[in-house]
């Protein structure tokens, strides 16, 4: 479907506002003299700011997970290491490429809310399907037990950490240019862990039963 340019426009300028002065420090005529639009234009289209930020997240995650599956079914001939460093770049570039609303979403998750509760019914269950079901596939016969649980546990952390600590590397990342950089060199050091467990096996049986054993002499 073909998006409506006045609409995007809104969109984008509570996008901004909302990362910059959050949801509630944000007021509707903010964002119509951001995007150059009458007040009267926000409650047409989304009848009023709740309403606007339901439609910019809701079509945020619903692009998103499309993205996901999209690529998923590209990769359908891979091997599960080669599905797992593509669906990590797919995440990263997404997130990346809507950088401000990604912050914004992901401070508001971190807040016990109405809206925590519906993103995660409705979209983050999806999402956290698709990265366990690739991740152990990849994983397969290397790592074993509850440990596979403590390492999806991390790698789902390096999918937020950027957009939850933006604040300590936004001077590093101005204008398109260094967002194509920050992806390029942070999917390259997720996949680099990945490549530590598999290769390395650190975290096979023994190593961690040799842990135990330290631990408990």
């Amino acid at each position: 479907m073909k998006k409506n340019p006045t609409r995007q426009k809104v969109i984008d300028a509570a996008s901004s506002l909302f990362f910059q002065k959050g949801f509630h420090g944000t007021s509707v005529r903010d964002i119509a003299e951001k995007a150059s639009v009458n007040v009267s234009l926000i409650s047409y289209y989304f009848k009023g700011k709740q309403g606007l930020l339901e439609y910019a997240v809701t079509n945020y995650y619903e692009d998103y997970l499309k993205t996901l599956e999209e690529a998923m079914t590209k990769t359908d001939s891979f091997t599960p290491l080669e599905k797992l460093h593509d669906l990590i770049f797919t995440i990263i570039h997404y997130k990346q490429s809507n950088h401000q609303l990604t912050c914004f979403i992901q401070r508001e998750l971190s807040l016990d809310s109405v809206f925590v509760r519906e993103m995660a019914v409705t979209y983050l269950a999806k999402e956290n399907y698709y990265i366990k079901q690739t991740f152990f596939d990849a994983i397969d016969g290397r790592v074993k037990g509850e440990t596979r649980q403590y390492l999806l546990l991390q790698l789902k952390g390096m999918f937020i950490t950027p957009y939850i600590l933006h604040s300590e590397w936004k001077e590093q990342v101005i204008g398109d240019y260094s967002h194509q950089v920050f992806v390029r060199k942070y999917v390259t050091t997720i996949q680099q862990w990945v490549h530590f467990i598999i290769e390395k096996g650190i975290y096979s049986e023994k190593y961690m039963s040799n842990l135990q054993m330290n631990e408990e002499t």
